[in-house]
């Protein structure tokens, strides 16, 4: 049984909602949190957050479920954001995925081992199941750190999120800076997430990029695996974010993790995957094609014909 508490966050997708709490399911929780966001006006979101809401009810859980739902649209930013702030306040670790974040089931003890670990270690801010290298291992370790904060499928701490600043409110005394330039290392990277961080106060469908903005203010890095952990199955024309389903980053194939763990001896951020990760997951230009190539073999290998 898994000893860490597990947070869903649902909307109005229950096909692959469903998907997403068998997985959960299968890791048996001792406590599960769902937090759920309203319909939006004038479409058909009213009877879709239902059947997603429903999806909880199908599964016979053999532990302490606690709903969260809101009734009135928040939106993909705020939401997660006020939902994330609720669960902290109930528990001091967690895992969280979204409604379509589908993890391999060796994803949770990778978590909750790791969670035990950096505990008390503050410069770690969080466990993040996923791997943008595309079949690339950096090191015989399970897995590196990063100052990239992935966010489909991760755990952090209570001692973590506190920190978690929605609005940004230090960024207008920074943007001025080279702390940017020295966070990152990289000026396409720096200029990038400038431009980013300038805007975020236009999008209200995001919070990701405000926790990565709080990790990097507080000198936090990330738990990212060797291999890939999770997959996103949401892409595809109804999303949101994840409309292109040939992006090198959809429906990645997932490898179990090899235990136990080999751990790190120090916490140094690999500079070279994290160049790797911002030229194939963020820069303004498509991913190369031999990162191209290296996504579709490891899908063929792993036997992925199904996305």
């Amino acid at each position: 049984m898994l000893k860490t508490p597990v947070a869903v966050l649902i909307f109005n997708r229950p096909e692959t909602t469903k998907r997403i709490l068998s997985s959960v399911f299968q890791a048996r929780p001792e406590k599960l949190f769902v937090i759920a966001d309203g319909p939006r006006t004038d479409t058909d979101d009213q009877g879709k957050c239902e059947a997603a809401r429903s999806c909880v009810d199908d599964f016979d859980w053999q532990c302490d479920v606690v709903k969260n739902y809101s009734e009135s649209n928040l939106g993909c930013g705020l939401r997660p954001a006020s939902g994330i702030d609720w669960l902290f306040q109930q528990v001091d670790r967690a895992i969280i995925l979204e409604d379509d974040c589908l993890p391999e089931p060796s994803f949770f003890r990778f978590c909750e081992e790791l969670l035990d670990r950096y505990r008390d270690e503050h410069r770690v801010a969080m466990i993040s199941g996923n791997n943008f290298q595309l079949g690339k291992r950096r090191s015989e370790y399970s897995y590196y750190f990063s100052r990239y904060t992935h966010i489909w499928g991760w755990a952090t701490w209570k001692r973590a999120w506190q920190n978690y600043d929605f609005q940004m409110r230090e960024w207008q005394k920074l943007r001025e800076t080279r702390w940017l330039e020295d966070v990152l290392q990289n000026h396409s990277a720096a200029t990038f997430w400038q431009n980013t961080f300038d805007n975020v106060g236009n999008m209200r469908s995001v919070w990701d990029y405000q926790w990565a903005f709080t990790c990097w203010l507080h000198d936090q890095v990330a738990v990212l695996p060797q291999v890939n952990l999770v997959s996103n199955i949401g892409w595809g024309e109804a999303a949101t974010h994840t409309k292109d389903p040939n992006n090198p980053a959809a429906f990645l194939a997932t490898f179990a993790m090899d235990f136990p763990l080999r751990h790190p001896s120090a916490i140094t951020i690999d500079r070279e995957a994290d160049n790797f990760t911002f030229a194939t997951q963020f820069a303004d230009r498509p991913a190369t094609p031999f990162a191209r190539l290296r996504w579709r073999l490891s899908r063929a290998i792993r036997g992925d014909h199904t996305f």
